[in-house]
């Protein structure tokens, strides 16, 4: 079997039978990287000599005993928000083009403890701002599947370099469907934990009540097994959880029966595309001959998530944003004239249109005479999406529904309608104002080629139901992948 196509525990358990060293895992996957950048620019930073040091290192705490874990050794990406020690991050925008910090976001360092060789760092949606990877300062990916296509966004180049073989797994942050929609679009599985289940310490702010790092890769074993690594209880992150139900691999069963499964009508309104729907129902039916009971309910609220999501992430950006000025960090403009002009040259430079106009929606909504009639009443919402979930689920064990209306659009075809792009998110951002899980995995391809995405939803902390659910109907679809890779 070629290295390329294996799983990431596949490969840690071939790495650990000798069958293939570290430095053999890690030179195929940089040669691949070298082969496809060209085409679907997924990286913006690639550590070849870093990745290289990182594998010998391992093969040798691997041939010690020293490491023995589910992916010690297996080469990995990281989305360019979370911050690297010694390695550039620049949350794909010009303002943090030559930020380099001095330490390591507490995901990656439990991943190189875990003993993980790290690739570099993918490109993003400038500041995780977007749904295309299209607002990055350094260039857009594009979709393995269909390079006419864009991968979905912020975690756009996680998710495609997964897809395309350039890492064997991925870490994504989630603010409102950022890890889930190109999980859909790239046809692999994303997983975004619970609020509080990953510390997000070391992950660069977007909107710090909604984000969330989490995984994306091949199958949902890779899922469970990366969950354990990194959903650690940190207290240098104020809202990371203390749990102890983190043994995320013992809920690979293939059993559903009696499972209690709810399809939001709301869901499967106007709006999403035919393919996309007989897709998911499609994924439903497999479900219920598993033994699973499904059924349709009213989940309340859907066409208010919109407008409550974008008012409480850009007032929370428009916050996080304020500390990027030239100052202590970060690009400063060349010429200017006191203070207050460095500020504004700076940051006009610095930042891109999107973020730029989430800065100032954000800005507008939590101005003096507006804070009430927007902010406020955004806050109030959220918490009354949250308890329309809770009604859910003291009904069902887990609610199934699509990830995004259509597969992956074409290029430059959500750039130029901004409100088109924000309803793309319908499926996904009640999760993120609620806090729950939500996972995505493949479910089938349109006529066009492109993968659909089916979006399961759990209740607080209930990660190990998502996995079983899609571990069961993993195995019912069978294997999924690109043809080419095949």
């Amino acid at each position: 079997m070629n290295i390329l196509d294996m799983t990431a525990v596949s490969l840690a358990a071939a790495i650990k039978n000798k069958e293939v060293t570290v430095k053999e895992a890690t030179e195929a996957v940089l040669a691949q990287i070298e082969k496809n950048e060209d085409t679907f620019h997924c990286y913006v930073t690639v550590d070849r000599e870093g990745a290289l040091r990182k594998a010998e290192e391992v093969q040798k705490k691997i041939d010690a005993g020293e490491l023995d874990g589910s992916l010690a050794g297996v080469p990995v990406a990281i989305k360019d928000n979370m911050c690297t020690e010694g390695m550039l991050t620049t949350c794909s925008s010009k303002i943090l083009g030559n930020f380099v910090p001095t330490f390591s976001s507490e995901a990656v360092l439990n991943l190189e403890k875990a003993g993980a060789v790290i690739l570099g760092k993918t490109n993003m949606d400038e500041f995780a701002m977007g749904s295309t990877t299209e607002t990055s300062a350094y260039g857009v990916t594009k979709n393995p599947w269909n390079p006419e296509h864009v991968p979905g966004g912020s975690s756009g180049g996680s998710a495609a370099a997964v897809a395309a073989n350039e890492c064997f797994y991925a870490l994504g942050s989630d603010t409102g469907g950022s890890i889930r929609q190109p999980a859909s679009f790239c046809g692999v599985v994303g997983l975004k934990p619970t609020y509080g289940r990953v510390s997000r310490y070391g992950l660069i702010a977007y909107g710090s009540s909604l984000d969330q790092i989490g995984p994306l890769c091949k199958d949902v074993t890779d899922c469970a097994a990366i969950m354990e690594i990194i959903a650690t209880h940190d207290s240098k992150d104020s809202t990371s959880v203390e749990r102890e139900d983190r043994d995320f691999t013992s809920a690979l069963v293939e059993d559903v029966k009696g499972m209690r499964i709810g399809i939001p009508k709301d869901y499967f309104g106007e709006g999403l595309d035919p393919e996309v729907r007989s897709a998911v129902l499609k994924a439903a039916e497999v479900l219920k001959e598993k033994g699973a009971i499904v059924e349709e309910f009213d989940l309340s609220l859907v066409e208010y998530a919109i407008p409550t999501y974008y008012t409480i992430a850009a007032a929370e950006a428009s916050s996080n944003l304020e500390r990027f000025d030239g100052i202590k960090y970060g690009y400063r403009t060349e010429e200017y004239e006191g203070l207050h002009n460095m500020y504004k040259k700076s940051r006009s430079e610095g930042f891109g249109a999107e973020v730029k106009r989430r800065i100032m929606l954000g800005s507008f909504v939590l101005s003096s005479g507006y804070y009430d009639a927007y902010y406020l009443k955004a806050l109030r919402v959220k918490a009354l999406i949250k308890k329309a979930f809770d009604e859910a689920f003291a009904k069902y064990d887990v609610i199934l529904g699509p990830v995004a209306p259509t597969t992956a659009p074409k290029l430059g075809e959500s750039l130029s309608d901004p409100i088109k792009m924000y309803l793309g998110d319908i499926y996904t951002i009640s999760v993120n104002l609620a806090g729950l899980p939500g996972l995505s995995m493949p479910c089938g391809v349109d006529s066009k080629g492109l993968p659909i995405g089916l979006q399961l939803i759990g209740d607080c902390f209930n990660e190990k139901k998502l996995i079983q659910t899609a571990y069961t109907y993993e195995k019912a679809r069978g294997a999924f992948g690109r043809k080419e890779d095949k």
